[in-house]
C-alpha cells in the first residue's frame, strides 16, 4: 500500500545473483573503469567496512558524480526555492483537500512530530507533509539512525577533501518538481493519508528494505518495492517509472560522457540499480562491462 510514498520519502534499490552494492563499469572505450554504487538513506556509514573493493574503487577514481549536489541543497538561493515548491501556489488549501476526520488525523501525528497542524499551515502541499511525518515516524523505528551520516553526503565530502571534482546527474529545480509538482494535490492527499493510517505496515516496509540493503540481499530489495496492495495507494500508471525508469535512461545518456572523461564513482539509490530498465542493464547495453566487485 505505501510502496510509492516509501520510495519518494526515503528512495532505494538493485538484484543480482551476487549480492553486492558495488559495480565496476568497464570496456566500450574507458582508458580506465569507473564504478556505480547504490546508496541508501538510511544506512549506516559503517556498511562500506563489508563492502568488497570499496577503498580501492573510490581511492581509484578522480570525481564523484551523484544524483544531486548535496551541498548546494542548503545555499541561500535553493533554500528558498525549496520555501516556494512546498507551498500551494493557487486558492487550494489543506481544510478542502481532507475530510475533517483525515484532518484530525493528519493533525495527531504532525503536531507533535513538526510543531504544527493544518490549519496553522494551510498551504503546505501534503507531498511534503508526509515526506517529514513518514520520515520521522520511521527515524522513530531506527534507534541507530544517525541524521548526520548519510552516504550520498559522506562520498561527496570526502570526495571534495581527497581533490575530487563532484557533480550531479539532475539539478535541485528537477528533483523539487519531482517532488512536489508530478503529482496532483489531490494525489498528494491521498498519500498523505495512506501513509498515515497505517503507519505501522509503513515501518515495516521501512525496516524490511533496510535489513535487505544492510544484507546486500539485492533481489529482495527489488521484491519489495514491486509488492502491490491492489488498492489506490499504490502506484498509478506513470508514478513509479517516473522515480526510476525515466530517470535511468536519462542517466544513462549521461554517464558514457562523464566516465569517459575521467574514472568516476557514481553513487545514486540503490533501486536504480537493478532489472531491465536499471542502470545496470542499460549501461551492459551501452556496452560496457559492469561486474559487481569482489
Amino acid at each position: 500500500m505505501k510502496k510509492l510514498i516509501t520510495l519518494a520519502c526515503i528512495l532505494l534499490f538493485a538484484s543480482s545473483a551476487n549480492a553486492q552494492l558495488l559495480w565496476k563499469v568497464s570496456g566500450n572505450g574507458l582508458k580506465n573503469p569507473s564504478y556505480l554504487f547504490g546508496t541508501h538513506h538510511l544506512a549506516p556509514l559503517s556498511v562500506l567496512d563489508k563492502v568488497p573493493g570499496y577503498k580501492e574503487a573510490f581511492g581509484a577514481t578522480t570525481q564523484v558524480v551523484g544524483e544531486v549536489i548535496m551541498k548546494d541543497l542548503q545555499s541561500p538561493d535553493n533554500m528558498q526555492k525549496m520555501q516556494k515548491a512546498i507551498l500551494i501556489s493557487n486558492d487550494t488549501t489543506a481544510q478542502m483537500l481532507f475530510t475533517e476526520k483525515e484532518q484530525e488525523m493528519i493533525n495527531c501525528f504532525i503536531k507533535p512530530t513538526l510543531g504544527f497542524d493544518l490549519n496553522q499551515v494551510p498551504k503546505l502541499k501534503p507531498s511534503f507533509i508526509c515526506a517529514m511525518t513518514s520520515v520521522t515516524i520511521i527515524r522513530k523505528s531506527l534507534p541507530g539512525y544517525n541524521p548526520n551520516e548519510q552516504l550520498d553526503g559522506y562520498f561527496q565530502t570526502k570526495g571534495e577533501e581527497t581533490g575530487k571534482k563532484v557533480s550531479a546527474l539532475e539539478d535541485i529545480d528537477f528533483q523539487l518538481k519531482l517532488m512536489y509538482d508530478s503529482q496532483s494535490l489531490k494525489r498528494q492527499a491521498k498519500l498523505l493519508v495512506c501513509s498515515l493510517s497505517d503507519t505501522i505496515k509503513l515501518v515495516k516496509q521501512a525496516k524490511d528494505l533496510n535489513n535487505a540493503y544492510l544484507s546486500f540481499d539485492l533481489k529482495k530489495m527489488i521484491q519489495l518495492s514491486e509488492e502491490r496492495d491492489g488498492t489506490s495507494c499504490d502506484p498509478l500508471p506513470g508514478e513509479f517509472e517516473a522515480l526510476l525508469e525515466y530517470r535511468n535512461k536519462d542517466w544513462a545518456t549521461k554517464l558514457p560522457a562523464i566516465m569517459k572523461e575521467a574514472s568516476t564513482f557514481i553513487a545514486v539509490g540503490a533501486l536504480h540499480l537493478p532489472g531491465k530498465a536499471g542502470l545496470i542493464a542499460l549501461l551492459k547495453k551501452q556496452g560496457y562491462k559492469v561486474e559487481p566487485m569482489k
